[in-house]
């Protein structure tokens, strides 16, 4: 997992409250064995209008989506977020989340930013033209005009997704106190080692 840091860039101002994750990804996306192309999947039902926001090409490559209310409400498909990462999105901005959803985006890396909705009324109005910045260090979001967003964030998730630290980074990066306790192991109960030693000299 790349770590999040800073993100800068056009905002996608959306803004839709209740946007539930059968509408982020349709459930016919659902059967592919790879998280790759699912971002041609990614608001199909609302793709569909040639004006739609997502395929403007002004907010092309965009990092930053602005929602409502309630984003990722539903079902809990990790497609969602899959759909997401691979449309670009590496931030979303809304008043609050499923939790469900907040849980998948931060486990594949997709940071969700919670600020109360004037802030929402403002970045949707900023982004109309101008770019928005998401400091993660500072917990700030900010835009060309001086306006300055505090949010809050898991002090464990943060630490996770400034170091780029999935759940298996979080494991290799306790190597030596996994292997520590695997000599102890062997040393105390020689008997337990047996079986993994035989299949390592196999």
């Amino acid at each position: 997992m790349e770590p999040v840091k800073q993100i800068e860039g056009r905002a996608i101002p959306f803004g839709r409250k209740n946007v539930d994750t059968d509408v982020i990804i349709p459930a016919k996306w659902l059967k592919t064995i790879t998280r790759q192309g699912l971002g041609r999947g990614a608001f199909e039902a609302l793709r569909a209008d040639p004006d739609n926001i997502f395929d403007s090409e002004e907010f092309s490559g965009s990092p930053i989506l602005i929602a409502g209310d309630n984003f990722g409400c539903g079902s809990s498909r990790e497609h969602a977020a899959w759909a997401l990462g691979d449309m670009g999105i590496k931030a979303v901005i809304a008043p609050s989340f499923s939790d469900i959803f907040s849980g998948n985006a931060f486990k594949n890396g997709i940071l969700t930013v919670v600020v109360p909705q004037e802030a929402i009324d403002r970045l949707m109005e900023v982004a109309q033209t101008d770019p928005v910045s998401i400091d993660l260090e500072t917990q700030t979001v900010t835009t060309p005009f001086q306006d300055r967003f505090i949010f809050e964030i898991d002090p464990f998730r943060k630490h996770c997704l400034l170091n780029g630290l999935d759940e298996v980074g979080l494991t290799m990066a306790r190597g030596d106190a996994i292997a520590t306790h695997e000599a102890k192991m062997r040393e105390s109960l020689p008997f337990l080692a047996r079986g993994t030693d035989a299949v390592a000299a196999a």
